[in-house]
């Protein structure tokens, strides 16, 4: 009776330490980061801490070779780990060892490393790779943009995958160094500061360097190609201000983009002043040649601009709303891309602010416009800014509701308390992500108000919320700073 009594027991804890050691297996990454609109982007199992991205570009054959050392921390055991990436890779090492990939679904690069990874243990992945960006497709399009002498990485929300594997999603930020070597003669720029002078290489090329040493969301990181003029300076308090133009800008759009552009150290000094410190350690923005870009992007640090911003002459409207971002979408990030009014909205609600210091319309003269000229049935009431959908990710309800939504909160807590909240937001939520809730919450709590019915009509229900001072359109006129504004808006759309 012992004897079985000792073999019961021994079975007992050896079935027992079976089950422990089955819970604890390593199991695979997610493929998706758990966004509600793209639930397969970004990756689980791992959080980033550095991307290392050394690049050889060839414009003439738009050739890209290179290679992402990416640092990173194991969220959990993990058995394989997705990146999301659609060049052509050769090898991946993960530890110093080679480990296997393979390709799922319309991005997804699927590596299982030569031995599993613990929880909280630290990952450097090498990955090597090339291919023609232009010929590749993700999400239904190709980003990559080609350029008459170059080219330019940028784009919202997908652009990483046609340069760089990672983990892309705005709540996996990282540190960036982006190195790129081009045919001598040619420029590039991308975000931070440069930590050396551009290095002659053999061949023919010359190798250019960018460092990025505050937080990044991957689609913020960015870089171009090309003839470029650039300007660089310094702020008054000693930061490097970078700006940068295309040789192949006409004189007239040249000098409109300047007149605008380099006032970007007033504008963000001014943005300080309202929002709180500048988040980052570099300012600046480029402008694209012409015709290439249908947009402009809040890329971190430094903003890129189609020239057709610049086609009525300066306007500083763009630039206003492309710094805004510097604080509402990049040092504070969405945590899911339905979020995305707290950018949109923010930083449109940014060029009301500077045409009321600027006396070209005060914010209640556009807003009342806005309402005004916006029927019940248009998309922006049909579609609330807190849940757009991704077919609107990029529409007016994002854009001037959102707008709309943070002057009515100005309106119903007062100045002193709204410009609180915004300074507070901005400080609080540094360098992290953030959701409508968290923001909704923080107002509440400032204003010592109930602002739940404000913030249902304006955010949440699909319908032209009531305001008690509405007119029609025909008795509301337009506000000097709108022809700016409204031409902004036509651009930014086209994401």
């Amino acid at each position: 009776m012992r004897r079985l009594l000792v073999a019961l027991a021994a079975t007992a804890l050896t079935l027992a330490g079976t089950a422990v050691a089955a819970e604890a297996a390593p199991a695979p990454g997610a493929p998706g980061i758990g966004d509600s609109y793209y639930p397969d982007y970004g990756n689980g199992g791992y959080d980033v801490g550095h991307y290392d991205i050394r690049l050889r570009y060839t414009p003439a054959t738009d050739l890209l070779t290179g290679t992402t050392t990416i640092l990173a921390t194991a969220t959990q055991d993990l058995s394989r780990f997705n990146l999301d990436f659609l060049l052509d890779v050769s090898s991946i090492r993960v530890n110093n060892r080679p480990a296997t990939f393979a390709r799922e679904g319309d991005h997804e690069l699927v590596v299982t490393p030569a031995r599993t990874i613990a929880a909280g243990q630290a990952i450097t992945v090498v990955v090597q790779y090339s291919g023609v960006p232009s010929s590749k497709v993700g999400a239904g399009y190709t980003a990559w943009i080609k350029t008459p002498d170059g080219a330019i990485a940028v784009g919202q929300p997908e652009i990483a995958w046609w340069w760089f594997p990672s983990n892309d999603h705005p709540l996996d930020k990282a540190t960036f160094d982006v190195s790129v070597s081009v045919p001598d003669g040619l420029e590039v720029i991308s975000n931070g500061v440069q930590p050396r002078v551009p290095v002659r290489e053999t061949l023919g090329y010359t190798r250019w360097s960018w460092r990025s040493v505050k937080p990044q969301a991957t689609y913020l990181a960015f870089f171009a190609v090309g003839q470029y003029d650039i300007t660089t300076d310094t702020s008054a308090d000693g930061q490097l201000i970078y700006n940068a133009y295309s040789q192949l800008l006409s004189p007239d759009f040249r000098d409109a983009a300047e007149s605008s552009i380099e006032r970007t150290n007033e504008i963000v000094e001014w943005e300080s002043s309202v929002f709180g410190p500048y988040p980052f350690e570099s300012q600046g923005g480029l402008v694209a040649p012409p015709g290439t870009l249908g947009f402009a992007l809040e890329n971190q640090t430094r903003p890129t601009y189609a020239d057709g911003f610049f086609r009525r002459g300066s306007n500083t409207s763009v630039v206003v709303h492309e710094l805004a971002h510097q604080w509402f979408g990049d040092s504070i990030s969405v945590a899911d891309w339905k979020h995305i009014w707290l950018n949109e909205g923010f930083a449109s609600y940014a060029e009301w602010l500077w045409s009321e210091k600027n006396n070209e319309g005060t914010a209640q003269e556009i807003f009342d416009y806005l309402y005004a000229a916006y029927p019940a049935d248009a998309d922006i009431w049909t579609y609330p800014p807190a849940d757009p959908t991704v077919a609107q990710l990029f529409g007016d309800t994002v854009y001037d509701r959102g707008a709309m939504t943070l002057h009515q909160l100005r309106l119903a807590v007062g100045d002193d308390d709204f410009f609180e909240i915004l300074r507070t937001w901005a400080a609080e939520k540094k360098y992290g992500t953030a959701a409508t809730e968290e923001f909704t919450a923080l107002a509440e709590k400032i204003s010592g108000e109930d602002l739940d019915a404000l913030f249902e009509a304006w955010l949440y229900t699909p319908s032209k919320p009531v305001v008690a001072s509405a007119a029609s359109v025909a008795k509301v006129k337009a506000p000097k700073s709108w022809e700016k504004i409204s031409l902004t808006h036509e651009l930014l759309h086209q994401h």
